[in-house]
């Protein structure tokens, strides 16, 4: 009995009692933790109370018109045609000339107000249109570069042109995964272009940070998946044996040089690969859930059926532990997907495919009790502007300022953040650079992106690099 042995520590009765098996426990439970705590993505407590545990970015490529989207412009109806003096960003990059004669374009979708905070919505979104009560709007967002590469590297990386790690790799890098048998990152449909690789990349931050990219945008959502995880012509006795005598080859490399973070890397991903085997088809396998789900995203009609994949996909990834998942709706041509230069109707086209998919996304997070802690994020790399480009059908890039929205994870529902002037053109109240919604986006996560560092050439180098401030004003 315990109490014939009152010197006996704790380690020694587990040994003793019912076998030794509660030793045996211990001891696992300890080469688990010791395990964790040696894996570079192992979880790691935020600098802050976290007010989501994940973000979900549903990336627009091209830039999405905010003045025939989500920030209503009465004027641009009224002077339809009338020519008037803009600081046109295109023009001021190349001649330097500001005041150049734009002829005003007016929306050609109609506007109305929905739900109890009377948010104002064209027709082009009316199933986002719905849930306008527990999205946050900020309409004051502005950034940098005119053109899609620069803009879009700025939006992803926080740099127009230099090598820098991605958002979702800063992520990773700060906070670690919820769940050791799937990647901690994960991209959906990357585009191959405007930075391509480099917008899930992890640059100068270790190797095992890069983001995991599954299909290639304007692919079919059946491509985005994980190739290769079965090996039809082994048996699993036979992978056991492959796997265990890859682990000691590289446990003996990595023995001879330990500070090679890419080797490690290499090493994670095998040993990553491997767990994953046994979890990620179930996780990417959309036929688990019920009809009424996958009706709820648009599966299975036309024009929502692949993005509505694509988005089922990141709520499914997310709940299985992924802190970050981007979905991007795009193509790889030349003209990204709402890059109207000419034909801005073509816009309607695009709504109708993500429309309901995002409608679905939101609903289904809130039902299951995701959206408390889940951070979602809508939108692109610049908007267009309020007047026609060269007199002609569509409009131009704007940096100056456009419009995002955010739902869930700490947010406030049902409000409108900032503005832009009385054409939507340039940001005026309450601006928000695209630094300070990257400094807000980490402070949501639980991360001081003050204190989000890294040592790199002699410097410590950061998302927001030496600019940013948290928009405190939209946290609820």
């Amino acid at each position: 009995m315990l109490s014939d042995h009152p010197f006996l520590t704790r380690r020694q009765w587990l040994q003793s009692a019912a076998c030794g098996f509660g030793s045996m426990a211990l001891a696992g439970l300890a080469a688990r933790d010791a395990a964790a705590a040696a894996s570079p993505l192992a979880g790691r407590p935020p600098h802050l109370p976290q007010r989501a545990k994940r973000i979900i970015f549903l990336f627009m490529q091209g830039g999405p018109s905010h003045v025939d989207s989500f920030d209503y412009k009465p004027l641009l109806e009224q002077h339809d045609g009338k020519n008037f003096a803009f600081d046109d960003a295109r023009v001021l990059a190349n001649t330097g000339q500001k005041g150049s004669s734009q002829r005003v374009m007016k929306s050609p979708w109609k506007f109305r107000q929905y739900g109890d905070s009377g948010r104002w919505v064209s027709e082009l979104f009316p199933e986002i249109g719905q849930w306008v009560d527990d999205l946050c709007f900020v309409h004051s967002l502005h950034t940098e570069g005119v053109a899609h590469g620069p803009a879009t590297l700025f939006l992803h990386c926080g740099s127009t042109n230099l090598a820098r790690p991605s958002f979702g790799s800063w992520v990773t890098y700060g906070l670690g995964t919820e769940n050791e048998n799937l990647p901690g990152f994960v991209s959906i449909s990357p585009s191959l272009g405007n930075g391509g690789a480099r917008n899930y990349g992890n640059a100068f931050l270790p190797a095992v940070f890069q983001g995991t990219a599954l299909g290639k945008a304007g692919g079919s959502a059946a491509e985005a998946t994980i190739r290769n995880l079965a090996n039809p012509l082994q048996n699993a006795d036979e992978c056991q044996r492959q796997f265990e005598l890859i682990q000691a080859l590289n446990a003996e490399q990595a023995r001879r040089t330990p500070d090679d973070s890419e080797l490690a890397a290499v090493i994670n991903s095998y040993e990553l690969a491997w767990r994953m085997q046994h979890h990620a088809p179930h996780t990417l396998d959309l036929s688990h859930e019920t009809a009424e789900t996958q009706a709820l995203y648009g599966i299975g009609e036309k024009e929502t059926d692949n993005f509505g994949r694509q988005c089922l996909m990141a709520r499914r990834l997310c709940e299985a532990g992924v802190r970050f998942v981007q979905v991007s709706y795009g193509d790889n041509t030349a003209n990204p997907a709402w890059d109207q230069h000419s034909n801005l109707p073509v816009h309607a086209q695009h709504a109708r495919r993500v429309d309901r998919p995002v409608a679905g996304l939101l609903c289904d997070l809130k039902r299951r009790g995701l959206l408390d802690d889940t951070l979602v994020w809508w939108g692109g790399e610049f908007g267009r502007t309020p007047y026609a480009e060269k007199n002609g059908t569509g409009r131009d890039h704007n940096p100056g300022g456009f419009t995002v929205w955010l739902a869930g994870g700490g947010v406030k529902p049902g409000v409108a953040f900032g503005r832009t002037d009385d054409y939507g053109h340039m940001a005026v109240e309450d601006k928000v650079h695209m630094h300070d919604l990257h400094a807000t986006l980490l402070h949501l996560l639980g991360l001081d992106h003050l204190r989000l560092t890294y040592r790199y050439q002699g410097r410590n180098f950061r998302l927001t690099d030496v600019h940013g401030n948290v928009v405190r004003e939209i946290i609820a």
